[in-house]
């Protein structure tokens, strides 16, 4: 299962965004990274590259790598609608994705090795790929064996967030995708409409 295993904080600054969740080195040093930091002098980015770092910046933030992230729009395009707001649709219906903002998990890394490691099911039934796509109405649980891991409890404990597409059962430790999010109840500041004009040339 392919993924990115790099730095993290050193992409967050990359972008000026904390994009792989909480960082107290990114919070220290929200500047570009680099041997001059702060002081060098950037020239203008072409339209080409404002477009490909908007391309990165997603990738990054669901954690795709290339040719998952190019299928994933190709998906987008021959769906009717908005490709832009589809293919962040689709993104948001990743299981590891889901598991992450339903609570589960702290970080959609964190929310990836759970789904990998079979500690997640669907519709009671184990899933244990990342990349599988969340249906309105799926129920997204946590194993029986696996309600007591510490990572789970810890993140439970700490769940703050909730979102309008999501429904939570702390009982059972269940959440239920209720339907594609709306691009408005999407939190994440990655410009699609970029991304759409990039694979359009």
């Amino acid at each position: 299962m392919a993924r990115y295993l790099g730095p993290t904080t050193k992409i967050a600054r990359k972008f000026g965004e904390p994009i792989f969740g909480a960082d107290k080195a990114f919070e220290k040093k929200k500047y570009p990274p680099g041997q001059h930091g702060q002081v060098k002098k950037r020239r203008k980015m072409s339209e080409y590259g404002v477009q490909l770092l908007e391309k990165q910046k997603a990738k990054y933030t669901y954690g795709l790598l290339e040719k998952q992230f190019s299928n994933t729009f190709k998906k987008a395009v021959k769906k009717k609608g908005i490709t832009g707001e589809i293919l962040l649709q689709l993104l948001e219906a990743r299981l590891d994705n889901v598991v992450f903002r339903l609570g589960i998990a702290p970080t959609r890394r964190a929310a990836r090795q759970l789904v990998g490691h079979r500690h997640i099911t669907v519709n009671d039934t184990v899933v244990n790929i990342p990349s599988y796509t969340v249906n309105p109405g799926d129920i997204i649980g946590v194993r029986e064996k696996s309600k007591s891991l510490e990572m789970i409890t810890d993140s439970l404990a700490s769940r703050s967030s909730a979102y309008t597409w999501l429904e939570w059962d702390q009982e059972k430790l269940k959440g239920k995708f209720l339907n594609f999010p709306e691009r408005e109840a999407i939190p994440e500041t990655i410009k699609e409409q970029l991304i759409v004009e990039l694979y359009s040339k």
